[in-house]
């Protein structure tokens, strides 16, 4: 019994480095496509295309971005392992990561209240103002209806 609490807590670290923004932007896009009970379809694209056009990455390594991001998210326990190194990023890229939320967010053309809370709190987590995620929700939310 010693032995496999001892390997319990030997157990290399799986926290996100604060260096690879990429994964931990991924693992917060596809848990909130989630937040709601299923992902969509039209979630799931919007996710890989915001990653493509904002890392500007090809479709095998967003794919593969993707794979490992959602293992990720199945192993954490909050958002802190992901939000807490994209604190250090200029404030336009947490104001993109915001935007890239909200396309996922409208990408089914509903906004599920679990979904608008997920991205209150990671907005406030990283430091974008309430009054920015209003903004982005607004010009995301009309640019989908559109």
């Amino acid at each position: 019994m010693f032995e496999a609490i001892t390997r319990l807590f030997n157990k290399p670290e799986t926290m996100l480095s604060n260096h690879d923004p990429k994964l931990a932007v991924a693992a917060l896009l596809v848990h909130l496509a989630a937040v709601d009970g299923q992902m969509k379809d039209e979630e799931r694209n919007a996710i890989k295309g915001a990653l493509a056009d904002h890392y500007d990455m090809d479709e095998a390594a967003v794919d593969k971005l993707v794979r490992e991001a959602a293992m990720r998210d199945a192993e954490a326990v909050d958002f802190y392992k992901f939000t807490s190194g994209l604190t250090q990023l200029d404030m336009e890229d947490r104001i993109e990561i915001v935007r890239m939320m909200w396309m996922v967010v409208f990408a089914d053309k509903q906004n599920h209240e679990l979904e608008d809370n997920m991205v209150w709190r990671i907005a406030e987590l990283i430091g974008v103002s309430s009054r920015d995620r209003t903004i982005l929700r607004h010009q995301v939310g009309r640019a989908e209806k559109a």
